[in-house]
């Protein structure tokens, strides 16, 4: 059962343009000209009931403007929006009862309470009774595991135990559908994993529908199982995560620094991307040949210095629209 319907939705902002100069600055001012943008063209998805979805996209794809509209904080200029039944546009304030939201860079709570009087405080917005709440409040603090800070200032936590705190305030009034934006930015990679533990154990315990976007891979493979990727404002690839992962997540990119040249022309399953004297940079497909294959290959005793990534994921998404969809 779908519990997001995004019908043939677009968003058109009308601009004003700036000229430069001081005569340009009086000339805007005296006879205006505005342009028409397209932030977001025809959009079409569906969620079903209890997914993990990610909607990535670069920066400017229209992530944003879409996500707002899906949460009635902007209104399409064409197209339609379901949401649990609502209508954004029209039920906003129905529909906030109905979902949560979660966003990495902005803080919801209040920094000088406590995280347990930022939970009282949202059951209180929410309409939830007293005992109600305090019942939510042990539960979640056994099940993710705020004993030790749940009565510190929000202002002396760190940033992980900040992030889970967001998290259980997003589920105090038990929303159908949480909107994570960017949920483990600027997370060490042992926190990163705390998180993504906490957010897969809440859509196993409580069957939240879950709408991620995130730039990073690591949240993307390990979350969800289907990818919504949108560019320019249009949806380029709706995929499982299995299929986009077999077309690009088995790519690792190679960076060495040399004692002395190697040749790895017409070697299998590698591709050089740049080869300048003692230093080169390697994309290894590891469906092809492993990456402990290739640093045989540039021989661990030359090596001076060494970096293994992932594909940039920008990079994936450009090469998505580029090619088109994989399949």
């Amino acid at each position: 059962m779908a519990v997001i319907e995004v019908k043939n939705l677009s968003k058109t902002f009308t601009i004003k343009e700036k000229k430069q100069g001081f005569r340009g600055s009086i000339q805007s001012i005296l006879h205006p000209k505005y342009r028409k943008v397209k932030a977001v063209k025809k959009v079409n998805f569906s969620v079903e009931k209890g997914e993990i979805v990610a909607f990535i996209g670069p920066n400017g794809a229209g992530k944003s403007t879409t996500i707002k509209m899906m949460t009635g904080i902007l209104f399409p200029t064409e197209g339609n929006i379901n949401i649990l039944g609502l209508d954004p546009k029209k039920h906003r304030k129905k529909l906030a009862y109905e979902i949560g939201t979660v966003f990495g860079q902005k803080e919801q709570l209040w920094t000088h309470l406590t995280p347990y009087d930022n939970f009282k405080f949202f059951g209180a917005i929410y309409d939830i009774p007293n005992s109600v709440v305090e019942k939510k409040i042990k539960e979640f603090e056994e099940l993710f595991e705020l004993k030790d800070f749940i009565n510190t200032p929000v202002r002396n936590l760190s940033l992980g135990q900040r992030i889970r705190c967001e998290i259980v305030a997003s589920l105090i009034h038990e929303p159908k559908v949480l909107f994570l934006d960017e949920p483990t930015i600027g997370l060490d990679p042992v926190v990163k994993e705390n998180v993504r533990s906490l957010i897969k154990r809440m859509n196993k315990e409580y069957k939240t529908t879950i709408f991620l976007t995130s730039h990073d891979v690591g949240d993307i493979e390990k979350l969800c199982k289907r990818v919504i990727i949108i560019n320019n404002g249009q949806v380029v690839l709706d995929d499982s995560m299995e299929n986009l992962k077999y077309h690009y997540l088995n790519k690792k990119i190679v960076e060495a620094k040399m004692k002395e040249k190697v040749n790895l022309d017409d070697e299998e399953g590698i591709t050089i991307l740049k080869d300048k004297g003692y230093n080169i940079k390697i994309e290894v497909d590891t469906e092809k040949r492993t990456v402990a294959d290739a640093l045989k290959l540039l021989n661990p005793d030359n090596i001076i210095d060494i970096n293994i990534s992932n594909i940039p994921l920008e990079d994936i998404i450009s090469s998505i629209y580029k090619k088109g969809d994989p399949s």
